[in-house]
């Protein structure tokens, strides 16, 4: 079992930007990929952003490429989610989730991901 949990989120202005951390805990043993996934009100939840065990791979949705950053410290057991240029339609609730080991599926898909957080709030204001 693997456990994660998000923080960072919280109210910015349009064009500011935020640090959302996912630390993860458990049984983290193998090589798990990290996903951020968001869900506005009313909207299906939308893949953010992905990185492999390695952190040598890294997916972003278009609407985020550019302007957020994923990236990984093994060491501490944390993904880290640097968003810079937001934009009110960026506000949702922002959930990190877990593959399982060794995971060769698509890091797009949520149907990949085992493991889930709780998810934190970021509302960027216009």
């Amino acid at each position: 079992q693997v456990q994660l949990v998000e923080s960072g989120g919280g109210l910015v202005q349009a064009g500011g930007s935020l640090r959302l951390s996912c630390a993860t805990s458990g049984r983290t043993s193998g090589a798990y990929g990290v996903g951020w996934f968001r869900q506005a009100p009313g909207n299906e939840r939308e893949f953010v952003a992905a990185i492999t065990w390695s952190g040598v791979n890294t997916y972003y949705s278009d609407s985020v490429k550019g302007r957020f950053t994923i990236s990984r410290d093994n060491a501490k057991k944390t993904v880290v989610l640097q968003m810079n240029y937001l934009r009110p339609e960026d506000t949702a609730v922002y959930s990190c989730a877990a593959t399982s080991g060794f995971y060769t599926g698509s890091y797009y898909d949520s149907s990949g991901y085992h493991y889930w957080g709780q998810g934190t709030q970021v509302t960027v204001s216009s």
